[in-house]
């Protein structure tokens, strides 16, 4: 696999998330906190010597980019919601 997919890889991890959390706004601050714990474990596992490469690699980066993006995104952009008041 070439390197030049490694830019629009990432480009669309870190984008997609910012895209979804823009237009849709973020969830409940748990689902967010879940995605980061996932991201670091996504990033801290070792894989298995079957699948190292670099095919492999940028999947998992997408991923760990991904789901930070998303999580962390959620938990900053956060508004707890308040009741109406007529």
């Amino acid at each position: 696999m070439s390197s030049m997919w490694a830019v629009p890889v990432y480009a669309v991890a870190i984008g997609a998330p910012l895209a979804v959390l823009y237009f849709h706004g973020s969830t409940h601050w748990y689902w967010h906190a879940l995605a980061i714990l996932a991201a670091l474990a996504v990033g801290l596992v070792s894989p298995p010597v079957q699948v190292q490469g670099v095919t492999f690699d940028m999947i998992c980066g997408f991923v760990f980019i991904f789901l930070m993006v998303w999580g962390i995104g959620g938990i900053v952009v956060f508004r707890p919601h308040h009741a109406k008041h007529a």
